[in-house]
């Protein structure tokens, strides 16, 4: 057991001698009370951290990475290995992509990733692009340019890749942010997300909390303490959904993510907690009115008569009266950061983000212990618990692409992603005029930052009712967006996408497509690789490969458009919609 020692120095922070009690062989780290045991090829802990519970934590496979790091050394085996992990870990890879991963190491590519320095920020793109002259003051004009240019085009993928994921669990949509430079309040706080994505999350809490585009989102921005005059209360709306949402969860979890029994919070929770949030407002000091855009690049900052400078009292903490509201913030966060929710909570619904929508509760459990402790006694290592999910044996085990409960629906918008990011799509006038795609009917029924309400586009707990998938247990958030109209909506919109219609002057680069084009097999072959790491199966391609052989490629037109028709047609197949 000296790998756990290695790899887990916070759990197991001392050499100790093997000890037998049958069927078990395990050691005992007086530090922390804590005992690792091995009953044949399964990994158990009790003490302290499991609350005296003993809990499975995997088979010794699932620690290959730790028992035997040389294993992990190992790059992707083949190309399909390296294109379904772009998958798991980016908005889509080319060609180019999956050869240069085949020459590395899934840890050395996230290293690398994790290392590389930010891309321009969404709010000096609006700038430099002119977004902040008086004329776009009242509208969101140049949002979701930016989100655009930069999700297609930025070289920092997996940071690109996580943000887009932090964006869906501490929700924002511009719609709801009603105050004038509403697309730079939101672009700030998408430069938020991102800049935090590798950082701690305390850290991001922190600063999401004192955004204008929360404060306006959450309707908090401007809330006063309590008034016995009128009978006013401080807003919960931001309380609520910080505890619901973003940090603790409705219910008790195990470790593994498991419900415990009994709830997490009651309502006198959230009115404690809501006093903490009041006083705080948009800082306009050194403007006079009208504002220009910078304000929303600031923290926000109090207002000492509107702040209620009594006790506070949530989740069996009492901040005390008189504590300044600064601290009393920094006090209640902190409360939050170290419940005992919010590892497996947030980890869950990451690896959802990423991998699968059913991770089991052993891999929610090793990517919450890394969320716990990164190995080095810090705890909400985002960079750590990223790599943890995406380098985990659940993660990697190319088995797991038949399995029918591993994996999840694409979301719309990722399959926008795959397509241009995997064919190169550029704007010639650099303004990726792609717009909101939100509507289900004509669209991708999902558009980034536009959210319709903070539960995000759809519920990590949701369940299609009627389903097979109900009838296993198990969950599919993306399905929340699936409906018969929004699946019609999503191939005619692709259909046009690819042919370059309805999206500005965006356009795919087919070079090297074209040049397959007289081969059907080998340009669907092409196409199954980078869009779906080969997830296509035989039988659909033969059928695939008869319709496009009714497309006579003799010509350059002719070719053209047996590329266009592949790339439509693997786009809409079931085997690439859902990713494995």
């Amino acid at each position: 057991m000296n790998w756990a020692e290695n790899a887990y120095p916070g759990y197991f922070p001392s050499h100790q001698p093997d000890l037998v009690y049958a069927p078990y062989i395990y050691r005992y780290y007086p530090e922390n009370g804590t005992y690792l045991g091995v009953a044949g090829n399964d990994v158990y802990v009790i003490g302290p951290i499991t609350n005296d519970v003993l809990l499975w934590v995997g088979t010794l496979a699932s620690f290959s990475c730790s028992a035997h790091p040389a294993s992990c050394a190992a790059g992707p085996a083949t190309a399909l290995d390296a294109a379904r992990f772009l998958a798991q870990a980016t908005h889509g890879a080319s060609k180019a992509d999956i050869a240069a991963m085949q020459a590395t190491t899934y840890a050395a590519w996230v290293d690398t990733q994790i290392a590389m320095p930010r891309s321009q920020t969404h709010y000096d793109w609006l700038v430099e692009h002119g977004f902040s002259a008086e004329d776009f003051r009242n509208s969101t004009q140049g949002l979701d340019n930016t989100i655009w240019h930069k999700l297609i085009t930025a070289p920092d993928s997996l940071r690109q890749r996580v943000t887009l994921a932090l964006s869906e669990i501490l929700v924002v949509s511009v719609s709801g942010v009603n105050t004038a430079w509403r697309q730079f309040a939101v672009a700030n706080y998408l430069d938020i997300l991102e800049a935090n994505a590798f950082g701690n999350y305390r850290t991001l809490l922190d600063q999401v909390s004192l955004s204008t585009a929360m404060g306006y989102y959450l309707t908090f921005r401007g809330n006063t303490k309590a008034n016995v005059n009128t009978g006013s209360q401080p807003d919960e709306n931001y309380a609520r959904e910080l505890m619901q949402l973003f940090t603790v969860g409705l219910l008790k979890l195990n470790s593994d993510g498991t419900p415990s029994g009994g709830e997490t919070y009651v309502p006198a929770d959230v009115s404690g907690l809501a006093r903490v949030f009041t006083g705080w407002d948009v800082d306009t000091s050194g403007y006079v009115s009208p504002f220009p855009p910078d304000i929303h690049k600031r923290p926000m900052t109090q207002v000492p008569n509107r702040y209620e400078t009594g006790a506070k009292t949530f989740l069996g903490v009492t901040i005390a009266s008189g504590t300044s509201a600064r601290d009393s913030l920094t006090l209640a966060l902190d409360t939050l950061f170290n419940h005992p929710n919010l590892p497996p909570f947030v980890s869950r619904q990451l690896i959802q983000r990423l991998v699968t929508s059913n991770p089991s509760p052993t891999y929610v459990a090793r990517v919450a212990a890394v969320f716990t402790n990164n190995g080095a006694g810090v705890r909400g290592d985002l960079a750590a618990v990223v790599k943890a999910i995406l380098l985990d044996t659940e993660a990697r085990d190319p088995a797991n692409a038949s399995s029918a409960e591993f994996g999840k629906l694409r979301e719309p918008v990722v399959r926008f992603l795959n397509w241009a990011r995997g064919f190169g799509a550029t704007s010639p006038g650099d303004l990726w005029a792609i717009g909101d795609v939100s509507d289900p009917g004509a669209r991708l029924g999902q558009s980034p930052m536009r959210s319709p309400s903070v539960f995000n586009f759809f519920r990590p707990g949701y369940v299609p009712p009627t389903s097979s998938i109900a009838a296993q247990g198990l969950v599919a958030p993306e399905f929340q967006i699936t409906t018969e109209s929004s699946v019609a909506g999503y191939i005619n919109y692709m259909q046009r996408a690819v042919n370059g219609v309805g999206i500005g002057d965006v356009r795919a680069d087919y070079t090297a497509l074209v040049a397959l084009a007289t081969d059907s097999a080998a340009l669907l072959a092409e196409i199954n690789l980078v869009l779906a790491a080969g997830q296509v199966p035989a039988a659909r391609l033969a059928t695939l490969k008869t319709a496009l052989d009714t497309i006579n490629p003799t010509t350059d037109a002719g070719k053209l458009n047996r590329v266009k028709a592949a790339l439509t047609l693997v786009l809409a197949a079931p085997e690439y919609i859902a990713q494995k």
